[in-house]
């Protein structure tokens, strides 16, 4: 039986799913099912760089698949709306999307903002988008990659994205104590 790992509360979570998967979901069930996790934090409801992120990460779920890693969109949006934006920008949507309509999970994962307080008020003026990756395997959950994003555009791409799960996977070193080297 596998022993279930939950999260330090700076990385713990759990919100409405409108996606694939249970409703609600928690990282701490998406730590019992996979080795890494793709936080993709959008902007708003109605960016459309948002969309072409998510519709390109979709064609490349089989490969996330394969590497064991959960990819998360979380939407700062209530389930509704959430639901609407899944139905908008892809059919066959692969994911979990997560609907994070008090922005608390932003927050806690620091999603960077701009202009201030009127960029508080509006997340089409002032969120912007920010990645992060988890390695979740062993007894602690680490924070292996973060990209913050400078403007609207700014995003890694499937291909980083993939690139840095794999980095993490190959960079293991065994120990020699443990096993025969």
């Amino acid at each position: 039986m596998s022993q279930q790992i939950v999260p330090d509360e700076a990385f713990d979570f759990e919100l409405p799913n409108v996606g694939v998967g249970p409703d609600p979901l928690s990282l701490s069930a998406v730590i019992g099912a996979s080795d890494f996790a793709v936080l993709l934090f959008l902007r708003d409801y109605h960016c459309p760089k948002c969309k072409a992120q998510v519709g390109e990460i979709s064609e490349h779920a089989r490969q996330f698949n394969e590497m064991k890693t959960a990819v998360l969109p979380i939407l700062p949006e209530p389930r509704d709306k959430a639901a609407r934006w899944r139905e908008k920008v892809v059919s066959e949507f692969p994911f979990p999307l997560l609907a994070d309509a008090e922005k608390t999970v932003a927050e806690q994962y620091d999603q960077p903002t701009r202009y201030g307080p009127v960029g508080q008020l509006s997340d089409l003026l002032g969120r912007l988008p920010q990645s992060v990756v988890l390695d979740t395997r062993g007894d602690d959950v680490d924070m292996v990659f973060e990209h913050a994003g400078d403007s609207i555009d700014d995003r890694p791409t499937p291909t980083e994205l993939i690139d840095t799960v794999e980095d993490v996977q190959e960079s293991f070193v065994f120990d020699c104590s443990l096993v025969e080297c």
